[in-house]
């Protein structure tokens, strides 16, 4: 890892939303709203973020549900601009996987998988090329022209996954995207490809409720709560932190 070189930068990074709420039907309140100007409320997602990921590095962000995470990842891929005053910086071409973004119900798995390759920027050669070979590797030869909306959870997530190793980019965003996919013989599959194709080399960024990768993966790990950064910490002692504040909420 090369920690001279970050790839990715946070600095001073807040997120507010703006949330109308429903009308309720009372005149009373509706006049109130009139001189109060509250019929809107401001929500903060994330509060002053700051923090770096190096090229190479294999990142964790870690919280309870909530806690901002998927705001977090929408705001480093650039979907979403942060408040005044806040920076983020990318550097090299990215790639944000999460299991079945993109499927869609009505098509066939061979389809489904010709429109998540070109969704991930894969060429139509390249991708009609490699469909049996993914099909076969997600365990859905006997489906390839079935309808994905009578696939199980499990299957979809299968599918999904033999479709993202074909991704190339030097970052990956990877929300709830790896770890209890399909039965033991297609985990360990999984692990070995995973391993092989999209760890090495790359950076990637990790969000996760499953701590037994974020412990196996990560170099270091953000730890977030209510919005707020509690820290940066080596993998293990994020998972004390992230547990301990779980016991806080019960």
């Amino acid at each position: 890892m090369e920690k001279n070189k970050p790839v990715i930068k946070l600095k001073d990074v807040s997120k507010t939303y703006t949330v109308h709420e429903q009308d309720t039907g009372s005149i009373r309140k509706k006049i109130w709203s009139l001189f109060t100007g509250n019929s809107a409320r401001k929500i903060k997602a994330i509060s002053d973020v700051s923090f770096e990921v190096y090229k190479g590095e294999f990142f964790g962000i870690i919280g309870h549900n909530g806690s901002g995470k998927s705001t977090l990842i929408n705001l480093i891929s650039k979907a979403i601009k942060p408040d005044k005053g806040g920076q983020v910086e990318r550097i090299g071409k990215y790639i944000r996987l999460s299991l079945g973004m993109g499927f869609n119900p009505n098509l066939s798995a061979r389809q489904n998988v010709m429109l998540n390759g070109t969704i991930l920027g894969i060429p139509k050669k390249e991708i009609n090329k490699r469909v049996p070979e993914i099909i076969e590797f997600a365990g859905l030869t006997n489906f390839t022209h079935t309808q994905i909306k009578y696939f199980s959870t499990g299957m979809k997530a299968r599918l999904a996954f033999a479709v993202a190793v074909l991704a190339e980019a030097d970052i990956f965003l990877m929300d709830e995207f790896f770890g209890g996919v399909g039965d033991q013989f297609f985990k360990k599959k999984a692990d070995e490809v995973f391993e092989k194709n999209l760890v090495r080399g790359r950076t990637i960024i990790h969000v996760s409720h499953s701590m037994q990768n974020i412990e196996k993966y990560c170099n270091r790990v953000l730890v977030l709560h209510e919005g707020k950064m509690v820290g940066v910490f080596k993998p293990k002692k994020a998972i004390r932190k992230y547990l301990s504040l779980m016991d806080k909420k019960k």
